[in-house]
């Protein structure tokens, strides 16, 4: 079968279904051994091909889905074994029937020596050698790697067809935090890429939903899910979706402009021979773009007090807090009306600073925005929530009209605490700016993402490094580290230089000279220059007080030609000295 030629008829493609979970289910079989079955039990798996296609496929795809894992781990050599057999069995179960063959390219891991690219075209090499040109990329939590991969193929083999696939999850995430929408239509706008969709993870019903609004810009689109979702019966993972309600949700995708259509994780030839016959009188696609039309959804008129300040060149002051360690609410209440009283235009509110647990910082921000209609900017770290945390507690800012996060990776979980204390770290600040940008896309009332800028790195252009890929990701500012060093000024200047975002300048008050000790030996991120430790030697408290802030102002004022703002820490809760600091500041 010519693929290209069957969809340009708007005719269907059926895909088969789920290899691994029906091997799995055979006696004595478990689903690691699934592609190991290729040499060691082939007529095994040339049962299932040509079951698939006997229940209606009329393309199936090569049982090679996790040779990907196994190449990125350095198992090359026993992978394209693997690959070459699972090829030969596809193709001679297919020539039974003329049906075509997908050569099935499972997802990459991240992170490993090997590039997802690099694994992806090591694999297109192989198959191509063996004579397949229909291609497919699966199970892709993230598009790393697609681009290279498609380009790498049509310079292989022009003709070839190229499906890039997603799993995406109901709420319409995958888990490295991508969204939907915004990874098909990336990977749609790829032009050696002819058609995109999902696959996985979601059930039809869902999938329906995650597509409405996408554009596909005229590539074909597909649809394989699961047959409904996984429970556990006894000892084994069971999908109980029935083959009937499967066909008529499938049939539902195809109305939505489903050109390409098969099944994931459960689907078994009978769910494909139901799919097969609901499709028989289905009419043909008459355009290949059939899928919903996109909709923009119009961002509510809201002001953002702190955004619009910056984007309008005035320079502002943000005041960091430590929320408190108890319930006692009304100092920290009285504390932020001293600085509105001192006319501070935003209070930003750590969150569990030193990984120690302290009142929300999300909570407070809406606190002090519902009730004293304060500009707020509270910390989100990545190490205290998962992606469903992470997205229900910007969904709830959202709602309160706070407009502005400031995202850290988050200081590690004490040592001694380890054992009762579990870090999550689904992601690191990168990847969660790259998480709201996306998920911005579905909201009325989008973020503005600030960040972390540390001046005082011992390899300070590793971090500029960094802050470039975090603007790429979506962050428009940055808050830095205090400059309270000639390195730090040095670094502020070239980080001027070189990003676009906003910088508020860290200035942050030393009250002692063992303060100052303090904070260069225990605190990350953290770098007093001894010239101005020594400045406190032998002073009390109030001489040490105007001394703070006498050389805050210094600095604010030396660093203000590098900056759009400033960034004042909270010593020990000493706001009367910060209010002063902003007195000076204000003029």
């Amino acid at each position: 079968m010519n693929v290209r030629e069957h969809l340009q008829k708007g005719l269907p493609l059926v895909l088969d279904g789920a290899m691994g979970t029906l091997f799995a289910a055979l006696p004595r079989r478990s689903e690691a051994g699934c592609e190991q079955a290729n040499l060691e039990d082939p007529e095994q798996i040339l049962q299932i091909h040509r079951a698939y296609l006997e229940a209606g496929s009329n393309a199936i795809q090569t049982n090679t889905f996790s040779l990907s894992a196994a190449i990125a781990q350095g198992r090359s050599e026993e992978a394209l074994r693997l690959l070459t057999a699972g090829s030969r069995l596809a193709l001679q179960a297919a020539k039974e029937t003329d049906a075509a063959v997908f050569a099935d390219i499972g997802p990459a891991p991240l992170g490993m020596r090997v590039t997802p690219a690099q694994t992806f075209m090591q694999q297109m090499d192989a198959f191509a050698k063996e004579g397949l040109r229909c291609f497919l990329i699966e199970t892709l939590s993230s598009d790393e790697g697609v681009q290279e991969a498609a380009q790498h193929l049509k310079s292989l083999c022009p003709n070839a067809f190229l499906l890039v696939s997603y799993a995406v999850r109901p709420e319409g995430f995958t888990r490295e935090g991508l969204s939907c929408k915004g990874l098909l239509e990336r990977t749609a706008r790829i032009p050696q890429v002819d058609a995109v969709g999902l696959n996985c993870v979601s059930g039809p019903h869902h999938m329906l939903s995650l597509l409405k609004g996408v554009d596909l810009r005229g590539k074909y689109l597909s649809v394989m899910p699961n047959a409904g979702y996984p429970t556990v019966v006894g000892r084994r993972t069971v999908y109980q979706g029935t083959p009937e309600y499967f066909a008529e949700r499938m049939t539902q995708l195809r109305s939505a402009g489903a050109a390409i259509l098969g099944g994931c994780c459960g689907t078994t030839p009978e769910h494909i021979a139901a799919l097969s016959q609901a499709l028989k009188d289905a009419p043909a696609l008459t355009a290949v773009n059939a899928q919903p039309t996109h909709e923009e959804t119009a961002a509510a008129d809201d002001p953002n007090p702190i955004w619009d300040k910056l984007a309008a060149g005035e320079r502002i002051i943000a005041v960091e807090l430590d929320p408190p360690a108890d319930d006692r609410i009304d100092p920290f209440l009285s504390d932020v009306q001293t600085l509105m009283d001192a006319r501070v235009d935003a209070i930003t509110i750590a969150d569990c600073p030193i990984a120690r647990p302290r009142a929300d910082s999300s909570l407070l921000a809406c606190k002090l925005k519902r009730e004293l209609g304060m500009a707020v900017l509270p910390h989100m770290t990545c190490r205290d929530r998962n992606l469903n945390a992470t997205k229900a507690l910007l969904l709830g800012l959202a709602m309160e009209g706070v407009r502005n996060v400031l995202i850290v990776t988050g200081d590690p979980v004490p040592t001694e605490e380890r054992s009762s204390v579990k870090s999550v770290f689904n992601f690191n600040s990168r990847k969660l700016a790259a998480y709201i940008t996306e998920l911005n896309q579905q909201l009325a009332r989008p973020f503005r993402i600030f960040a972390a800028l540390n001046l005082n790195a011992v390899n300070f252009r590793v971090q500029l490094e960094l802050a470039k890929e975090k603007e790429a990701c979506g962050v428009s500012g940055f808050l830095t580290q205090p400059v309270l060093s000639k390195e730090a000024l040095e670094n502020l200047k070239l980080a001027r230089q070189e990003l676009k975002g906003k910088i508020l300048g860290g200035v942050f008050p030393i009250v002692s000279y063992r303060n100052a000790c303090f904070l260069n030996n225990e605190i990350a991120g953290m770098r007093v220059a001894p010239e101005i430790a020594e400045r406190y030697k032998g002073l009390e408290r109030e001489e040490a007080e105007k001394l703070a802030a006498k050389i805050s102002v210094q600095i604010a004022k030396e660093i203000e030609p590098y900056t759009d703002g400033w960034y004042l820490m909270t010593p020990f809760r000493r706001v009367g000295l910060i209010r002063e600091i902003v007195k000076d500041l204000k003029g």
